[in-house]
């Protein structure tokens, strides 16, 4: 049975489902398009029908790169009822959080019991969403075999985190490696095979739990390293030290360090999320990960210091924050993409409005983005943004906010007050200069 899956993945005729076609599932859909016929199921209609137009909805694919395949060899569909016609199914779908910050596996269960009424003898499933482990063996596995089939026996199951990285221009899905692990031997094997045949280079571990440790292990790493420099950034201010330049100066050290950068507060899905499912089933396990909570915590915190920082600029120049309208430069969690997940943002500018402060936005790549009050939408221009503003406050390093002249936006302001917490800028004369890090007096 596994040879005849392995068989039809090596002649390119086995026909590959992908559930979720957001910023994991389109771009992976759209690379095994290129060697196998994909069946592309969204629940949404309104990303169905922008793609069924050849038209990309994600900011990294571009329209051409749907029209290539669309109808040949990639069907884009909201009909769960092809995804029969697969013979393997790779789900890539959401996995939030819940208002009290436990794990929210409902598109997980959801997709699995859509996968449940196609699943058949010698089908592969691969699970790609980042969660805990143990949620392929325990969450997934347990709802696919209420059919009757048996994983290793019937049908195959495993586990490869996705690696996707939102604007990254030097690694695409084919360039960065991939994980795999399987619930049994088998399953590893097959899904590395089907992975081979898109992917340069995949790695195997030793079981689907493995594989879903790696990706906590990625991203933990990430967030506690980000901690690490937003605390000692808090210090340097204190001290009197510019911490940016204390880590361009410790990166000139060719081992033992790694350069992270300060910043308002993390964004994404990965980061802010994925610490939090360790924690879960950490303390599931009946461990507390002090390290691990104590980093969000840090992370946390500095997108209330960013507003912090914005008030004591506006205080030590007579401005009541009540009275200020604020031009916040940076509606995205990244530079240079349209991607405002879990942005930092949003809660700044709550934390804004909340003190009574008024906002005008402006991000070239993200249209709006929802607050617990009100929909802020970005201005069309930068200089708009600013008009009769009491401060800026920069909250994105974009390549456009980088070449801005900020003496002409400043001067657009009605007090030439710019907080700066990317490092986008240096102080300069006629700008009151507050910096994230920086040594403000």
């Amino acid at each position: 049975m596994q040879g005849e899956l392995e068989s039809k993945i090596n002649d390119r005729t086995a026909v590959v489902g992908i559930m979720g076609l957001g910023y994991v599932g389109l771009p992976l859909a759209l690379s095994f398009a290129k060697e196998f016929k994909v069946i592309g199921f969204d629940v949404s209609k309104q990303t169905i029908s922008v793609l069924l137009k050849g038209e990309s909805h994600i900011g990294d694919i571009k329209d051409e790169q749907v029209a290539l395949t669309l109808n040949k060899s990639f069907f884009p569909t909201t009909d769960p009822k092809r995804l029969r016609e697969c013979d393997a199914i790779i789900i890539c779908v959401p996995t939030p959080l819940r208002p009290n910050k436990e794990p929210d596996l409902s598109y997980i269960r959801s997709a699995a019991e859509t996968v449940k009424e196609s699943l058949k003898q010698n089908m592969l499933v691969v699970l790609e969403s980042t969660t805990y482990p143990g949620t392929t063996e325990n969450v997934l596995q347990p709802i696919l075999e209420k059919t009757g089939l048996r994983v290793g026996k019937d049908f195959f199951l495993a586990f490869s985190p996705e690696r996707i990285d939102p604007g990254n221009k030097n690694f695409h899905v084919t360039d960065i490696p991939k994980i795999v692990g399987g619930i049994e031997p088998q399953s590893t094997l097959l899904a590395s095979a089907l992975y081979s045949s898109i992917i340069k280079k995949v790695c195997h571990v030793r079981n689907a739990r493995t594989a879903e440790a790696v990706k906590m292990m990625e991203n933990v790493f990430r967030n506690v390293n980000i901690a690490l420099v937003n605390e000692m950034a808090l210090i340097f201010e204190r001290l009197d030290i510019d911490a940016w330049e204390v880590i361009d100066a410790a990166k000139t050290k060719p081992f033992g360090f790694m350069p992270f950068y300060p910043g308002p507060g993390i964004g994404g899905h990965c980061i802010p999320l994925d610490p939090l499912y360790m924690s879960y089933i950490s303390k599931r396990s009946g461990y507390t990960p002090r390290f691990i909570e104590m980093a969000s915590e840090i992370n946390d915190f500095m997108k209330l210091h960013a507003v912090n920082l914005l008030e004591r600029a506006l205080v030590l120049n007579g401005i009541s924050m009540a009275d200020s309208t604020i031009c916040v430069l940076g509606l995205a969690y990244k530079k240079d993409v349209g991607d405002a997940r879990e942005t930092p943002s949003t809660k700044i500018i709550e934390e804004i409005l909340e003190r009574g402060a008024g906002v005008k936005a402006y991000d070239p790549f993200v249209k709006s983005i929802s607050t617990s009050t009100q929909t802020i939408h970005s201005e069309a221009h930068i200089e708009e943004a600013a008009k009769g503003c009491e401060a800026i406050l920069i909250l994105m390093n974009h390549e456009e906010f980088l070449k801005t002249d900020y003496l002409h936006l400043a001067s657009l302001l009605k007090h030439p007050i710019i907080v700066d917490c990317k490092n986008v800028l240096k102080p300069m004369d006629g700008i009151f200069y507050f910096g994230l890090g920086k040594p403000n007096k």
